[in-house]
């Protein structure tokens, strides 16, 4: 199982997760394995040049991506997950968020990796800010 919350861009790539979870002692016992990469959108309601992603606690945000990580997994019959969030400074189409899990069957998959990412946005402390031609925008979330 991979959970990380780190600057260390690139560190790992969507292949990374699914080879992980395909070397799990449980896969036998999975039939799917559902995947969500998150990126940098170029245009909401306007054009966003850059995108910088912090926590004011990398250490509290580790421990609570893996509680979310573990709680689904109890909730869940799913075999393994694994999860990447970056923090730094992205650009359009470069990755911030990944989640992969494999579980027997694909509806209890499914509702598992929706969990992590909807809990992930709104539990954990990220601020983002978003830089565009007409100045900053600030956007706060969980915590």
């Amino acid at each position: 199982m991979i959970v990380r919350v780190t600057d260390e861009k690139e560190a790992y790539r969507m292949e990374d997760l699914i080879e992980n979870l395909k070397k799990s002692p449980y896969l036998d016992e999975c039939g799917a394995i559902f995947t969500f990469e998150g990126i940098v959108r170029g245009v909401d309601d306007k054009r966003i040049d850059k995108l910088v992603l912090t926590t004011p606690d990398t250490e509290r945000a580790q421990i609570e991506l893996e509680g979310i990580v573990e709680d689904v997994r109890r909730k869940y019959p799913v075999r393994d997950v694994a999860v990447v969030h970056y923090l730094g400074e992205f650009y359009t189409s470069e990755t911030l968020f990944m989640v992969a899990v494999a579980g027997p069957h694909r509806e209890e998959t499914l509702k598992a990796l929706s969990e992590i990412i909807e809990r992930t946005k709104h539990e954990i402390e990220f601020k983002k800010e978003e830089y565009t031609d007409s100045g900053k925008n600030i956007i706060m979330s969980g915590g």
